[in-house]
């Protein structure tokens, strides 16, 4: 091989390095990004040590729904250097959410049935509580009213209200790792919940 072919090669091979690693940042940051779930306040649906894909491309046209599981940036008022929280939208903007005494989560003054909740040991869904004293929330415009599906291990928009979209950082749709866990996150109904009339 003479200095020309192998300063070739040489030149091929940094294309290559350069052109896997745009593609890489461009997939990283603008489709989807891997997340390793760190917290407990996804039981059971995502346990501590699990890896899930987020989606950051599709909520650009398709807009966040009631159930989509999201990774977020806490607010900064709420926790100093927290890594990103996974938690379950439950309210989208408009909504009327309410933890009220039975321990179910009310929708725009309907209860919507939440079989993805953490159950105890006897199989029963743990009751919601509200974690300050308020147990009525109006989600403003742009935002999104999220939880736990374990509600007690949870720290969420009970305690620091709804979050806005543009902390938001992307859909969680599929859990890839461990292998034995690997599947697509689904997105529950919540049939009978009205639509807001107005948008505050």
């Amino acid at each position: 091989m003479d200095k020309r072919s192998g300063l070739g090669c040489l030149v091929e091979v940094v294309e290559t390095l350069v052109l896997t690693l745009v593609i890489f940042f461009v997939i990283q940051n603008f489709v989807a990004q891997p997340f390793k779930v760190q917290q407990d306040s996804m039981e059971r649906t995502l346990e501590p040590e699990q890896y899930v894909l987020v989606d950051k491309l599709t909520p650009r046209w398709d807009p966040y729904k009631r159930g989509d599981i999201v990774v977020f940036t806490p607010p900064p008022n709420y926790t100093q250097d927290s890594p990103p929280f996974i938690k379950r939208v439950i309210g989208l903007p408009g909504d009327t959410v309410s933890v009220k005494d039975d321990g179910k989560v009310y929708v725009n003054g309907v209860p919507i049935d939440e079989p993805y909740t953490f159950k105890n040991a006897a199989g029963i869904n743990e009751p919601t509580v509200p974690l300050n004293d308020q147990s009525t929330w109006v989600v403003p415009a742009g935002d999104l009213f999220v939880m736990g599906d374990h509600r007690k291990a949870s720290a969420d928009s009970r305690a620091f209200g709804p979050i806005p979209e543009s902390s938001v950082v992307g859909r969680a749709f599929l859990r890839y790792w461990p292998i034995s866990t690997i599947g697509i996150l689904q997105t529950p109904s919540y049939p009978g919940v009205p639509t807001p009339l107005t948008v505050p």
